[in-house]
């Protein structure tokens, strides 16, 4: 977790936001539920305030193909502690493997 000049923390931050922004989601031209066949979720963004017991999502990212897409969830909000047994057990809900689905992997979060 790294913190910023004003003490903000920041996990799995990118490395070049300007960069991601302009060259994904310029190109992104619609939205997929995520149990879309052949989604690959590459980025879940969370952000809380400290003290805030949970993280709202401020986007999610994905592939289907070669081609970038905005992806809608089934959530809005993941409490702070246990946010991956959360995802699942979503993802069981809609017959999803969360693992295979590159979300678990792919968790950005700021506060």
């Amino acid at each position: 977790m790294a913190s910023d000049l004003y003490g903000a923390q920041e996990t799995a931050g990118l490395s070049d936001p300007m960069r991601y922004h302009s060259e994904v989601t310029h190109r992104i031209a619609r939205t997929v539920y995520w149990t879309h066949p052949g989604l690959h979720i590459t980025r879940l963004r969370l952000v809380s305030d400290p003290g805030f017991p949970a993280w709202d999502v401020s986007y999610c990212h994905g592939r289907v193909g070669n081609e970038p897409v905005d992806v809608e969830l089934p959530f809005s909000q993941l409490p702070k502690r246990g946010i991956s047994r959360a995802i699942v057990a979503h993802a069981k809900r809609d017959n999803l493997y969360a693992k295979g689905l590159g979300i678990l992997d792919n968790i950005s979060t700021l506060q």
